[in-house]
């Protein structure tokens, strides 16, 4: 779904563990490495968004994950010009993503993450990596977002793994 500036509607989602690294995944045959997201259905919540990404991307349902925050206003990358597609219907040109970001606590253990849990796998591999470590390894063009999203997130992620710790 796409807003009228042509920003695809979309979701990301920081899973957290219990020692406060994020899960970070690599995709099927492109070898870039990232948080889940997904984007947004007509008529669907950006939380219901979410949690369908979640089961689709790393297959963790609702019950595997703690809400722990996410982000307060929408943000926005543009793709690199070589990246942008005309529709072939004539409709909107896609541009970029725009992205409402959410803060997840693993609350099941690590083998509760199946990539191929609905049999087309986005991603081919993951780990956890420390809080800060995805700023400086994603694609250039996104990075703006990763900082801007993880720095707002960090106070609540700093907040529920130091309440995890007591």
């Amino acid at each position: 779904m796409l807003d009228s500036d042509g920003y695809r509607l979309n979701v990301g989602i920081v899973i957290v563990n219990g020692n406060g690294d994020v899960l970070w995944a690599r995709r099927v045959r492109q070898g870039g490495w990232q948080f889940p997201q997904g984007g947004i259905q007509q008529g669907e919540t950006p939380e219901a968004a979410m949690y369908r990404e979640l089961e689709e991307e790393v297959g963790l349902h609702a019950g595997d994950v703690e809400l722990w925050g996410q982000t307060k206003s929408w943000l926005r990358y543009r793709l690199p010009e070589k990246m942008v597609r005309e529709p072939a219907d004539g409709g909107i040109t896609c541009i970029g993503q725009k992205q409402k970001w959410f803060l997840l606590h693993l609350r099941s253990p690590d083998t509760a993450v199946v990539l191929d849990a609905d049999g087309s796998p986005e991603f081919d591999d993951w780990r956890w990596v420390s809080y800060w470590y995805p700023v400086s390894h994603i694609v250039e063009f996104k990075r703006w977002v990763y900082r801007r999203m993880l720095f707002e997130l960090s106070r609540k992620h700093v907040e529920q793994c130091r309440s995890l710790s007591r």
